[in-house]
């Protein structure tokens, strides 16, 4: 898998851009077959960056109901990567 399949996206919330500011965290959505050391090797690859820590998790989807259809919206892989001291990833840089 190379490292533009593993990143799907970022994940822009209130709560992580105060981890990106407070404990210089970034979250991204995933690819959900990827392991720790190949999302830290996407990461590293394709931001020009440090990494020193991955998390991850399996995120459930949904289930919705529109009247009488209950559907059901797709599950996801979540990482909370962990910068070194002194990088830092802009995705929206001068928004």
């Amino acid at each position: 898998m190379e490292h533009y399949d593993i990143i799907r996206g970022p994940v822009v919330t209130e709560k992580t851009t105060l981890q990106k500011e407070l404990n210089n965290q970034v979250t991204i959505i995933v690819d959900k077959k990827a392991n720790r050391v190949e999302i830290k090797n996407a990461v590293e690859k394709s931001f020009n960056t440090k990494v020193k820590q991955v998390r991850t998790l399996q995120v459930k989807g949904k289930v919705k109901q529109r009247g009488r259809i209950i559907g059901k919206r797709k599950d996801w892989k979540k990482a909370v990567v962990t910068l070194m001291p002194g990088q830092r990833i802009d995705f929206f840089e001068g928004v």
